[in-house]
């Protein structure tokens, strides 16, 4: 399922309007995500590549997995090889400071995707998902979806990734208007399938009387299915994810998953790749400001039939 839909996102990536020509453009940039072994950061890098090389440019992928070692050894990599600009997904809010000042000290535009740093001035641009009103989005949906009474859990992704935090709290902000609404257990599973499921046994053991649970991300609320599903439990507990992965599609298709919330990332990982075009042409990005919200989308069964490509839902 997951290489169908890459097929599919590539001709996506390959359809997305460009704001500049090839005409001038040359020189190499460098992309780096956190783990490609996820669709949504795979999704990331393959739709920048593939926007950086229909603008001229030769453009490489590579991954830090949230390490910022590793991300600090691949900014020396970019700046070894001269590299005209960086996209990069940061691996830490606070932890990927260091790193970013080190590709401008060198000279080299810096255009963070997905996540923030908590440094302003540095980046020419920080785009990201409106994780505030996707998370209000979601949560409203699940509290259609599961009714407001009675005890639920929250899978929470990684903590040094600012949208973890940003998230959940708009997860609380609309849940707390449900005072019948209990959340009796909230867990870290770091974005990752594997840690949900585990998480989700765990909670299962301790509050076998959920009735729904919210999660951060597709991956934890797949892992988290898969782990009700071999409770025998599905049918009694409704799971919310967020990010709109091709696999969480196919799980709402399949009945077992209420919704998703879509982030744009094919459309935003276009854009910063077009606004470090600009910038590297003109000197300005074209934006108006450094930080810019991109807003999310509703993925339910009633209009699943619209993601025509992964992480791109159709008119």
């Amino acid at each position: 399922m997951f290489k169908q839909g890459m097929k599919l996102m590539m001709a996506a990536a390959a359809a997305l309007p460009l704001m500049a020509s090839v005409a001038f453009a040359d020189g190499l940039m460098t992309i780096i995500v956190n783990d490609p072994s996820n669709p949504y950061w795979y999704t990331e890098g393959q739709v920048a590549k593939a926007t950086a090389e229909k603008l001229g440019y030769t453009a490489t992928v590579s991954a830090h997995k949230g390490d910022t070692n590793t991300e600090s050894r691949l900014i020396d990599t970019a700046i070894t090889n001269k590299a005209k600009a960086i996209i990069l997904d940061p691996a830490n809010a606070d932890g990927s400071i260091g790193a970013v000042k080190k590709a401008v000290a060198a000279g080299i535009p810096v255009f963070l995707v997905n996540a923030e740093i908590n440094q302003e001035g540095l980046a020419k641009a920080q785009l990201v998902s409106n994780n505030a009103q996707g998370a209000a989005l979601g949560a409203t949906q699940w509290v259609q979806d599961v009714g407001d009474k009675g005890n639920y859990a929250e899978l929470f992704g990684a903590p040094s990734d600012n949208n973890a935090a940003t998230r959940s709290n708009g997860y609380e902000t609309v849940l707390s208007q449900y005072p019948d609404l209990k959340r009796v257990a909230k867990e870290v599973a770091n974005w990752d399938r594997t840690q949900g499921h585990d998480k989700m046994q765990s909670i299962l053991q301790a509050h076998p009387d959920i009735i729904g649970v919210i999660s951060g991300n597709d991956e934890m609320a797949l892992g988290a299915i898969a782990a009700l599903k071999e409770a025998g439990k599905l049918s009694q507990v409704k799971v919310g994810g967020f990010d709109g992965s091709p696999d969480a599609v196919a799980a709402i298709k399949a009945g077992e998953l209420q919704y998703t919330v879509l982030q744009p990332v094919a459309v935003f990982s276009a854009k910063a790749v077009e606004e470090a075009d600009s910038f590297l042409k003109t000197g300005k990005t074209g934006a108006s400001s450094e930080k810019q919200l991109f807003d999310c989308l509703l993925i339910t069964k009633d209009n699943v039939a619209k993601y025509t490509a992964p992480f791109v839902l159709s008119n």
